[in-house]
């Protein structure tokens, strides 16, 4: 399920995005394109799973195309379909959940099948296929092993297939890492997710209100970070790491529940990957100095945005 990092990374694209509009956004228009932003990523994460279902569904397709042919040979009439009755595939296929969206949200529309039949054929290829498929048996491990082999090698390995979902998916690049990251989650329990609702009550509040208490707090919050830049140009700072230094001192000061050194190491985390190669150390040094100044002064309460 979606983790406070993951929410972390959309409540700052949003802000990205939000700082990056002409003009200022309309009431609503905040959480509306932080919903989006979720949207995007459980569209990119059940394609992802749509797109190895079909993989794995290529046995069959295999088969029946050479038995097809005007003379099909022994080999042609006796091609090994074991792979299309994975029994990891088939709890995917009856996840209604997962299902749902991808009829919903109609993915198929971005299928490419002549993908599907080449990532499939170079399987064939493989010695941990054909170890596979000389096995009678269905090991729970060894199904689970053929498709994460598959998900891991055939196709997050696979330029072309990685090309394919940015193409069609303009958030690739920025949900990579946490797409893969819930993928195997879901290899590990399928059927696990409610692909309607990969939040809980709790942490759909918390997105929501780590968005909104950072814009509404922006002057606090700046008045707190800006005497912290000293020789720095606020306007030459990379605008990712303003906003998770923002996000960082009102987690400090609106969200009781999460640990300043919690905080402090997430932002740190994310400066990493998302910012400029110094902006870990950069965004480190800050939000420390805050910390220890709010500890100093004692304002450091803990107390919830809404109360």
């Amino acid at each position: 399920m979606i983790s406070r990092r993951i929410i972390r990374v959309k409540v700052m694209q949003t802000l990205y995005s939000l700082d990056t509009m002409e003009g200022s956004a309309n009431p609503g228009e905040p959480v509306r394109l932080l919903n989006k932003h979720f949207d995007q990523t459980r569209q990119l994460l059940a394609y992802t799973l749509f797109f190895l279902t079909e993989v794995l569904r290529y046995a069959e397709t295999d088969a029946r195309n050479r038995a097809s042919k005007h003379l099909p040979s022994a080999e042609d009439l006796a091609v090994n379909t074991k792979l299309a009755g994975n029994t990891l595939l088939w709890k995917m296929l009856e996840d209604k959940s997962l299902q749902s969206v991808i009829t919903d949200d109609k993915l198929s529309r971005y299928l490419d099948k002549e993908l599907v039949r080449k990532i499939y054929l170079e399987l064939q290829q493989s010695d941990i296929y054909k170890t596979y498929i000389q096995q009678e048996s269905r090991d729970p491990k060894n199904e689970k092993a053929i498709v994460e082999y598959i998900y891991t090698n055939g196709m997050i390995g696979n330029e072309i297939f990685t090309s394919h979902l940015e193409e069609h998916f303009n958030n690739w690049d920025d949900d990579c890492e946490m797409v893969h990251q819930l993928v195997q989650q879901y290899l590990h329990k399928p059927g696990s997710f409610d692909f309607s609702k990969l939040m809980s009550d709790d942490k759909a509040n918390f997105a929501k209100d780590l968005l909104n208490t950072v814009i509404d707090k922006k002057e606090q919050t700046l008045a707190l970070i800006t005497p912290k830049l000293k020789n720095w140009d606020p306007e030459r700072i990379a605008t990712l790491d303003m906003i998770l230094m923002q996000m960082g001192v009102c987690e400090f000061l609106y969200f009781e529940t999460i640990p300043p050194k919690v905080t402090i190491n997430e932002y740190i985390d994310l400066a990493k990957e998302y910012s400029t190669p110094q902006s870990g150390q950069f965004v480190n040094g800050i939000l420390d100095n805050i910390h220890k100044d709010l500890q100093r002064e004692d304002r450091l309460h803990k107390v919830s945005f809404k109360k």
